[in-house]
Formats: C-alpha cells, sequence, structure tokens
C-alpha cells in the first residue's frame, strides 16, 4: 500500500537552494517553493553569490544557511568527472550542515547512477529523482524548432520512450525538499504511457492544427546537422550518447513512481500537448516575433 507522504511541520526558515534554478525543472522547483513561503537561493553563474559546478571555491558561498539542495547538474550526468564532482559538492554539503539533498537524476544512464552512489555515500539524507526524455523538450529545447519546421529528424526509430511530464518532476521534487517521508528512496519518474517519437509529435501536430512528422536519419547525418548549427562537440557527443546507447528501448517500461510519490498519477503526454498548444508554444507566427 502507498502511503503518501505528509507536509513537514518544520518551522525552519533556513533557504532552501536550487542548482539549476534558470533550467526546465530548477526554475519549477524554484517557482514551487516560493509558493509555499520558502525562501529560495538560486545557484546559477548569474545570481548572487554565483555558482559554478566547475569553480569549486564558488560553492562555499551558495552552501552558507542552506537547510536543503535541489541538485540538476548541467549538462547533464553522462558527461566525464560529472559523478565525482557532484559527489565532492555533496560532501561539501554535508560539511557545511545541509539537512537534505534531492538530486535530478538520469534514468539508463550508468554514470548517473554513479553520481547517484556519489551523492549517497556524502552524509546528508539523500532522495534521487531519476528521470528519462522530458515531455517539454518538444517546446522548451532542441526538438522546439524541428516541430515548427514540421519535420523532426532524428537517429531514432520505433524505440517507445515514456515521456514524463517536467511540471511532475517538480512536484516530486519539491515534496521531497520539503515534506517527511522521502529521505532514502529513489522515485524513478516516468509518463503513464510510452509512445514513439512518431507518435509523440503526430499527436502534437493533430493538437495544432498542421502535421509534424517524424524521420529517421542516420547518426552521422545528424551530428553534420548539428555542427553546421553550431552546436558545440561535447555537447553533440553527449546527444549520440543518449540516443545511441540509452534511447535503446531500455527506458520504454513505465513506472508508478509519481503516484508512490505524490498519491496522483502521472500526467499524460497528450494533457502536456493540449496545454502546450493552448498556450500558443508552437505558434509560428508568435515564435517568430
Amino acid at each position: 500500500m502507498t502511503t503518501t507522504p505528509q507536509h513537514s511541520t518544520t518551522t525552519d526558515r533556513r533557504p532552501v537552494l536550487v542548482l539549476g534554478a534558470t533550467g526546465k525543472t530548477g526554475r519549477r522547483v524554484a517557482d514551487r517553493l516560493r509558493a509555499r513561503g520558502v525562501d529560495v537561493r538560486a545557484g546559477s553563474r548569474s545570481a548572487s553569490p554565483a555558482f559554478d559546478w566547475d569553480d569549486a571555491s564558488t560553492w562555499p558561498a551558495v552552501l552558507d544557511g542552506v537547510r536543503a539542495v535541489y541538485v540538476a547538474y548541467v549538462p547533464d550526468l553522462a558527461v566525464p568527472g560529472a559523478a565525482e564532482t557532484v559527489g565532492a559538492f555533496a560532501r561539501q554539503a554535508t560539511a557545511a550542515g545541509v539537512e537534505r539533498i534531492v538530486l535530478l537524476s538520469g534514468r539508463g544512464e550508468p554514470e548517473a547512477e554513479r553520481a547517484e552512489r556519489a551523492v549517497q555515500a556524502a552524509g546528508t539524507p539523500w532522495t534521487v529523482v531519476r528521470c528519462a526524455w522530458f515531455a517539454q523538450n518538444f517546446d522548451e529545447s532542441f526538438l522546439l524548432d524541428p516541430v515548427l519546421t514540421g519535420e523532426v529528424a532524428l537517429p531514432v526509430g520505433d524505440v517507445r520512450e515514456p515521456f514524463v511530464d517536467v511540471e511532475d518532476i517538480a512536484d516530486v521534487a519539491v515534496a521531497a525538499l520539503t515534506e517527511d517521508g522521502h529521505a532514502g528512496r529513489l522515485h524513478e519518474l516516468t509518463g503513464p504511457e510510452a509512445l514513439t517519437f512518431a507518435e509523440a509529435v503526430g499527436a502534437i501536430g493533430a493538437a495544432i492544427g498542421r502535421p509534424v512528422v517524424h524521420t529517421e536519419v542516420p547518426l552521422p547525418g545528424f551530428l553534420a546537422g548539428l555542427a553546421a548549427a553550431g552546436v558545440p562537440e561535447d555537447v553533440a557527443g553527449l546527444m549520440a550518447y543518449l540516443f545511441t546507447e540509452v534511447l535503446d528501448g531500455r527506458n520504454t517500461p513505465t513506472t508508478d513512481g509519481v503516484r508512490e510519490a505524490l498519491g496522483r498519477p502521472a500526467r499524460p503526454f497528450r494533457d502536456y500537448v493540449r496545454d502546450a498548444a493552448a498556450r500558443g508554444a508552437w505558434d509560428v507566427p508568435a515564435v517568430a516575433r
């Protein structure tokens, strides 16, 4: 039987540090925390104090006086050295007196699991929120422009992916940061159904009233297109890894992680599409402006 975690009765007014506070999950986590009356310290290069994953000298200032941390590593936990960096940060957080660490992790990524173990070994009560493909990649990330042109050309065929809604991820992360019952737990989150990319973009096309198709392309051609578009080599390499190794069907099975964490079902992809279309996410004239 699943028990829904209850709100903590803590009156601790110390801030919560949100790393990646301008990203897809981080900004939603920060907004939800503020709505609950929680003081949020944003961790980014542009914040004050500034935070930089590549400069450990920036870490003590952002950790000073915080009670909990949401960790979203950029660009991805799959990159070389990520687990070591995240582990070092988690140990410093423990030394600074942080009482909770919530790590956004990658589903089906061995390197991400190394980062999970590093955080778990640091000594602070932890929660892992493990996810794969975000639904919002279709309107807030690299898939937006292809959707707008009507063709999403990717080096992937009929593999099914249970796209997870970032709104669900943020709800689970905030619960783990502010409520009892999440310490030492792995929340593996997916959407409620697995779709092919063709089905996903077809649903978008149906919602916006114009055709959007998926085309499978060879990986070398895909990477050449990224290079021509000026995508940095390390980012292109990460995408190649995700498409060739992670997006191989290993993540097709759905989980009940959202319900286990929140007591409600995960948000269907069709609901995400309906709401994104209604707010004009794929409105070409609006984007062109």
